[in-house]
């Protein structure tokens, strides 16, 4: 669930380069169905994407705008628009389509798909064409927006931006995230209301017949799963071959259906946990390389951990200037979960080779161990918000679906949790705590959203999970394959989240076959990760 795309990753490519209002009752399955089958199917037009945008600048792809109720229970209300790009098969003998989420939620799959479509499978690539939005209230889709830009709302959250660093922070952190909702709510009340995962699991429907697809092929990376799971129970007659990869559990993120939740959403899923497991395997595996294979090694698992604790207290005394950016304590924490998703460093046709992976996150690390005997510089002050209005993705877009979907314990239960996940995972857990305490004030909660159950029957649907991945572990896609009716499990042996973005061979040749042939893996298969962490 945790962005790939974080600030972290982006200081990466730097340096590589430079060294509830509102309730709704849920629909079932079949009012669901019937209502979406319904709706006259809108129209889809192919269009040149425009100059600069990330699919322009992969080469391949074409845009188009689609347009859909707001409101499902409304349809011929209000409509917002969906944002839809589409990779054409390289091949002659086109099998159909492959819709693909990138996950978030928040992931913008006009940007990212993109950015990742050399990971795709080159079999998938020549057969189907590839297909990708942005869902309802993310990124070039009807958005949700809080303030007029980016730069505007980096002012108004300042600190409260990752965690709250000291106990004596937590009661300010509260206040503000709870009047960043107030705000968003203001500017975004009747759209706040209809971002679920099954509103976007409607969308997704629509789409597939607006493409002329008898059944939904799909495959979903993270939240996308989840939406993936959704979809096969709202519509489990139109699932086609639908591969979960990097899972979320349903129960967990619903609460088991249930609205009061003791543990934050995060914790439900593991992520608390298993980020600090993976950040400890990282530092272990580091210590054991040569200075060329790991930067920031210090000789051994046990030395390489000292070092990593002796930044942290360096940071805790003020930020180290690199490149011109003030790093700072809880920047670096709330980063580095994102630089463990993935290992091997990957060029993109986008981003032009800005996915660096582990070896590139200890390269960052060496390089503020090398600077942390300059003084102290304290962050410039955020600039003046500009007074133009500039469309922007910030956190909102994705509070906006899981908070809406996803039970939270009350505010006042987060600095008891803390002490649990410090207990359990230390500091490297919170960022992923306090992300999910904004749930606990924000204004629009229970969402027209389903609940479950999650056994109606379908097709065979392949299940994915990595037996070390940081934000979505592994027993999610045990928990996703047993809820399922019909679902066979993949176990990857190997670091990072989710397969696609840490290739296995074995696991891409089944995925592959399965969607060309409908043969799913052996029960028990288990495949190996190509390359170790720190491959040379």
């Amino acid at each position: 669930m945790r962005s790939t795309w974080g600030r972290f990753q982006l200081l990466v490519a730097t340096t590589v380069a430079a060294m509830a209002l509102a309730i709704v009752p849920a629909l079932g399955v079949a009012t669901a169905g019937a209502a979406v089958r319904a709706i006259p199917v809108p129209r889809i037009s192919w269009q040149t994407c425009p100059p600069g945008s990330a699919a322009a600048q992969a080469g391949g792809f074409t845009c188009a705008t689609v347009l859909v109720p707001l409101d499902y229970q409304d349809p011929a209300g209000p409509k917002i628009k969906l944002a839809v790009v589409r990779h054409a098969a390289t091949g002659p003998a086109r099998r159909g389509v492959i819709f693909i989420n990138p996950g978030g939620p928040g992931g913008e799959g006009t940007v990212q798909i993109p950015a990742w479509i050399g990971f795709m499978p080159s079999v998938l690539l020549r057969d189907y064409d590839i297909v990708s939005w942005d869902p309802r209230g993310i990124g070039a889709s009807t958005a949700v927006q809080c303030f007029p830009n980016a730069a505007a709302e980096a002012a108004f959250l300042g600190d409260d931006a990752d965690f709250p660093a000291s106990p004596a922070q937590q009661a300010g952190y509260i206040s503000r995230w709870a009047a960043f909702g107030k705000i968003c709510y203001a500017r975004n009340g009747a759209l706040l209301r209809h971002v679920s995962t099954a509103d976007t699991a409607r969308d997704l429907d629509l789409l597939r017949r607006a493409l002329g697809q008898p059944k939904l092929n799909y495959i979903g990376l993270s939240y996308g799963t989840y939406l993936g799971a959704t979809y096969a129970n709202l519509f489990p007659r139109q699932v086609g071959k639908m591969v979960l990869d990097g899972n979320i559990g349903p129960t967990a993120w619903t609460n088991g259906g249930q609205p009061n939740a003791s543990l934050s959403l995060e914790m439900r899923v593991g992520s608390t946990t298993w980020v600090a497991k993976t950040l400890a395997a990282f530092l272990s595996i580091c210590g054991q390389r040569s200075t060329a294979e790991c930067a920031f090694t210090a000789g051994s698992p046990a030395k390489t951990t000292a070092k990593w604790d002796a930044l942290l207290a360096r940071l805790r005394q003020g930020p180290i200037t690199l490149n011109g950016t003030a790093v700072t304590y809880t920047g670096l924490v709330a980063g580095i979960g994102d630089a463990l998703d993935i290992v091997q460093p990957h060029a993109s046709p986008v981003t032009g080779g800005s996915i660096q992976g582990w070896s590139g996150a200890a390269a960052v690390l060496q390089e503020l161990w090398d600077a942390r005997a300059q003084a102290s510089t304290s962050p410039a002050p955020a600039p003046s918000p500009p007074a133009a209005v500039q469309g922007y993705a910030g956190p909102e877009q994705a509070l906006s679906v899981y908070c809406g979907d996803a039970p939270s314990p009350p505010a006042s239960a987060f600095p008891s949790l803390q002490g649990v996940v410090l207990r359990q995972g230390g500091v490297v857990s919170l960022p992923d705590l306090w992300g999910d305490e904004a749930c606990s004030t924000w204004p629009v909660t229970q969402l027209n959203t389903y609940r479950g159950p999650w056994n109606a029957p379908t097709s065979p649907i392949l299940v994915i999970g990595n037996t070390t991945d940081p934000s979505t572990p592994l027993q999610n896609s045990v928990v996703m394959a047993d809820e399922l009716a019909n679902a066979r499990l993949l176990v990857v042996h190997g670091y990072g989240h989710t397969e696609f973005l840490n290739p296995s061979t074995c696991a891409s040749n089944y995925e592959t076959d399965y969607f060309v042939t409908g043969a799913l893996p052996p029960v028990g298969t288990v495949c190996q990760q190509n390359l170790p962490p720190f491959a040379p």
